[in-house]
């Protein structure tokens, strides 16, 4: 006789106003975050820090190669990819961790060790994951400004404000979005001031800057760092990074992360990527140069701007931001204004030189 379930309802005076399903304060009190990220394919992409050429050939006819129908039916499986990144990065497998992009290293890190009303320190203005993620959590978040004289990287002020009841302090190095960075030194300084704190730095322009925390890894337990294979990789689509720390760190992490976040293509595009050095090598001489490009270009036109080490240029437009973003925008040019940051401002992605000659031309009809 087959077996027939009953589910008793528990039975509630109350009214359905007063069991009405609400979201938790954290997220009430969260501003929404909406990336203008539609309408974008076709069009000279210098808004999102991208890889402006495409990810790198060998990645894509390995995956059109070697990618089967059996290779989509089942869940990732990641040891291979973590041995061969972790050859590449230096580190040892249980150092690392593969995540869905780096915002998933800051939701892990925030998620493994930030409590509810723990304090957080984040810079301003800088990406806005480390806000969302902090905010998310229900973390008290607490700013510090990039110094108004050319943005620099202000660490006495950081130093200043870590207390005893510091659990998490989130770096780019270099900035996203004022292209300014600081040295290994200055940020060794900050792991030293904040032992109780899970301080992550996010490496994700490093190709273009050169200054990196890996090898202090094993010096300090309070150390994460993050890479991507959004930016000079080209995989922005296949959302793929990278999460370093101590072993016992990642040990924490790993139980605190979805078993299965990071998809088989990501994972697969990630392995090969890194086997090929010249793709990189020749792209960052490229931007480089077309940076330079860049700045010329901005001198003569008379548009401020602050000197980057990475892929992008802050230049200040004044009143007329908005405007600069959509004249560029009708003439198949994208740029992202981040006046709500700072007044006036206009992010600008390095493409290659002919982009950036391009983007030169259009600026000065529109200047």
């Amino acid at each position: 006789m087959p077996v027939q379930w009953r589910f008793d309802l528990p039975s509630s005076s109350k009214t359905a106003q007063e069991t009405r399903l609400q979201p938790r304060n954290a997220v009430l009190e969260m501003a929404a975050y909406h990336p203008p990220s539609s309408g974008r394919r076709n069009k000279l992409r210098l808004d999102f820090n991208e890889n402006t050429v495409g990810c790198p050939p060998h990645v894509l006819d390995f995956i059109k190669r070697y990618l089967t129908a059996a290779d989509l039916s089942i869940y990732p499986e990641y040891e291979a990819a973590r041995e061969d990144l972790a050859v590449y990065f230096r580190v040892r497998p249980e150092e690392m961790t593969l995540t869905n992009g780096t915002d998933e290293a800051i939701q892990l890190v925030v998620n493994t060790f930030v409590d509810d009303d723990d304090e957080v320190l984040i810079l301003r203005p800088s990406y806005a994951m480390y806000r969302f993620y902090a905010q998310l959590a229900g973390a008290s978040v607490h700013e510090i400004d990039f110094r108004v004289e050319k943005l620099a990287f202000p660490l006495e002020e950081i130093l200043n404000r870590i207390t005893p009841a510091t659990r998490g302090i989130f770096i780019s190095n270099p900035n996203n979005p004022t292209g300014t960075g600081t040295t290994a030194a200055a940020l060794e300084k900050i792991l030293l001031h904040a032992p109780n704190a899970a301080v992550l730095v996010d490496e994700a322009y490093y190709e273009f800057c050169g200054i990196t925390m890996l090898p202090l890894l094993h010096k300090h337990q309070n150390l994460f760092v993050s890479r991507t294979f959004s930016k000079i990789y080209g995989m922005a689509g296949l959302r793929c990074g990278v999460l370093f720390s101590q072993a016992g760190n990642m040990g924490h992490i790993r139980k605190a992360q979805s078993p299965y976040s990071v998809n088989i293509l990501a994972a697969m595009a990630a392995r090969i990527a890194v086997q090929d050095h010249t793709f990189v090598e020749e792209f960052v001489v490229e931007i480089l140069a077309a940076k330079e490009l860049l700045y010329v270009g901005l001198e003569k036109l008379g548009i401020p701007y602050i000197e980057s080490k990475a892929n992008f240029v802050l230049i200040d437009a004044g009143a007329r931001s908005l405007e600069i973003r959509d004249e560029l925008r009708k003439r198949g040019i994208l740029v992202r204004e981040r006046g709500y940051e700072l007044p006036g401002s206009v992010r600008i992605t390095v493409g290659t030189r002919d982009q950036i000659r391009q983007l030169l031309a259009e600026l000065q009809e529109i200047w």
